[in-house]
């Protein structure tokens, strides 16, 4: 099973080699060469005019999914407590499953827990699969993986979305293992392919500098972790059902003993709830700086937050940084002070209502993505904003 290339056909082209993504090409004496880093990805195949390169692979064959239908979402809760982000990927899911012509449906593991399961059917639930028990009100992992198991090799779904916190990044690749299923992990956008009908997930690859688009053709459920921050919840009661499943709940699988949960009693700074958000970056130069931020955030009835690099130098604590290794947020109104606008951190706050961006470089990436721009420099910028809101101007 390899690839060749055929010597007395190659022309010393080079399309083969702008489009292998591993370097797995050279040209040697005007021909080309497969070296042996090639993976049998393809891309040259499609790529080579005078069909020079070969293979004696076959395509794989997209299995038959017509039974596997259904939108789902895994209700994640604490202490009783639906997260929000399971609000929020419920508002996706309505989209999705309109576009399919499928049901959208949550699980909810916990107990007593009936409350929260008419609460997923009025934010668009159709279905809620609810597994009661004492044993499940508090998250471990192998049961909470041996009981989602059992519900996705029964129903079938086409899709499983996860929020992407501590529960969902911990439970997501292990319940994707038990079932073959791929899994996209902090995607940032979800959308159905027209054609197809399969589910495009985007999302930051590269450390961050481009954005990836994966689709899974080849198993079922398409599974996905969303980040806190990115959908938007949405109203809309339905009369849905909610299905009381019963499943088999082995002591060997239980692992660990719960004796006692603890709060960390330090508050965490939720930026994801805040309607009006000013954040710094790089440019506001030292941790004083900051105060006028947090003037003009107070003002605006808002919170004030930064950059990786305002985290790094101290300048903030990291609960208040927004990015791709930060949170993700959709304010109403952010307020962008010195930041450059890398594509890690506009990942945290595209999905902003409005965007306005203060910096002295007209040419910054953040001014592409701004409703408004303001070139200058933030430290004359900030306090004649903060100036004429105390005088009511």
């Amino acid at each position: 099973m390899a690839v060749w290339v055929e010597a007395d056909l190659c022309n010393g082209c080079k399309l083969c080699l702008r489009s292998c993504p591993y370097d797995a090409i050279e040209l040697i004496d005007g021909k080309a060469k497969i070296l042996e880093r090639c993976t049998s990805c393809g891309a040259c195949l499609e790529v080579c005019k005078v069909e020079a390169i070969k293979t004696d692979l076959k395509p794989r064959e997209i299995p038959d999914f017509r039974q596997w239908q259904g939108v789902w979402v895994f209700a994640e809760q604490r202490q009783g407590r639906l997260v929000p982000v399971v609000l929020e990927l419920l508002g996706k899911a309505q989209d999705l499953a309109s576009e399919l012509g499928q049901e959208t449906a949550a699980i909810l593991l916990g107990h007593q827990m009936a409350e929260s399961a008419e609460t997923l059917l009025g934010y668009g639930a159709q279905k809620v699969y609810l597994v009661d028990s004492p044993e499940l009100a508090t998250y471990r992992t192998l049961p909470y993986t041996s009981v989602i198991e059992q519900l996705i090799k029964k129903y079938k779904p086409s899709i499983f979305l996860m929020g992407a916190t501590h529960i969902g990044r911990d439970l997501a690749p292990r319940v994707s293992r038990r079932v073959g299923a791929g899994l996209t992990a902090d995607c940032t956008e979800l959308t159905i392919d027209a054609e197809e009908k399969i589910l495009l997930q985007t999302r930051p690859a590269f450390g961050g500098n481009v954005m990836a688009t994966i689709a899974n053709r080849f198993s079922r459920p398409q599974m996905a972790t969303v980040r806190p921050g990115i959908m938007e919840s949405k109203e809309k009661h339905t009369q849905g059902q909610i299905i009381e499943e019963k499943v088999e709940l082995r002591p060997e699988e239980f692992g660990t003993e719960v004796l006692e949960v603890v709060k960390e009693e330090r508050k965490r700074v939720d930026l994801s709830q805040a309607k009006v958000i000013v954040a710094g970056g790089r440019g506001v130069g030292h941790r004083g700086g900051f105060g006028h931020l947090e003037e003009l955030a107070r003002l605006l009835g808002g919170e004030v937050a930064g950059t990786r690099v305002a985290v790094e130098e101290g300048w903030i604590p990291p609960d208040r940084q927004v990015g791709q290794t930060g949170q993700s947020v959709r304010p109403e109104l952010y307020v962008a002070c010195g930041i450059s606008g890398a594509i890690q951190h506009r990942a945290g706050m595209m999905n902003s209502r409005y965007i306005i961006a203060i910096n002295k470089d007209e040419r910054a990436p953040i001014f592409q993505v701004a409703d408004w721009g303001i070139v200058g420099d933030l430290h004359e910028i900030v306090p004649e904003l903060i100036q004429r809101l105390r005088e009511g101007g």
